[in-house]
């Protein structure tokens, strides 16, 4: 009798000691759903978020633009570009008070440098500073320095 029951023992919990692989599978698959979903989930979350960061990048412009302004008693223009804030310009008009105002010129969150034309188009600023947006074509989703219901739709 000992023999039986250290045999029975042994089948009990070699039985109970582990999962099948199909088991394994089945957690697998459920993780790999929610993992899925989850991303699928924040994709649209990030695509706001880039939106969201381009008024705070614009401001930011401006401020140095502001800056670059007072010292030299104009914006630079759209030949001389953002880049002015950064590296003397060379082009004319030359800047007589020129002090760098930006370590550099940030890019917008699609990776492009933000536009800029001077005098403005869109703004009722003496310039425009603005991303192409994630289709990269100037058109009627760029974000800039002016308030949509500014806009003209020819424009």
């Amino acid at each position: 009798m000992k023999t039986k029951i250290g045999l029975e023992d042994t089948r009990s919990t070699a039985r109970s000691g582990g999962f099948t692989l199909v088991e394994l599978v089945i957690v697998l698959a459920i993780i790999s759903l929610l993992a899925g979903a989850g991303i699928y989930m924040l994709s649209g979350t990030l695509e706001g978020a880039k939106e969201d960061r381009v008024p705070e990048d614009i401001r930011a412009i401006e401020i140095a633009l502001t800056r670059y302004e007072s010292r030299n008693y104009q914006p630079p223009t759209t030949e001389q570009g953002l880049q002015a804030l950064v590296e003397r310009p060379e082009t004319d008009p030359l800047p007589e008070r020129w002090t760098q105002c930006m370590e550099e010129v940030p890019k917008d969150p699609w990776g492009r440098v933000y536009e800029y034309r001077q005098p403005s188009e869109r703004s009722g600023k003496s310039y425009d500073v603005f991303s192409l947006g994630k289709d990269g074509v100037e058109s009627q989703d760029d974000i800039g320095n002016w308030k949509a219901e500014q806009v003209s739709p020819a424009s």
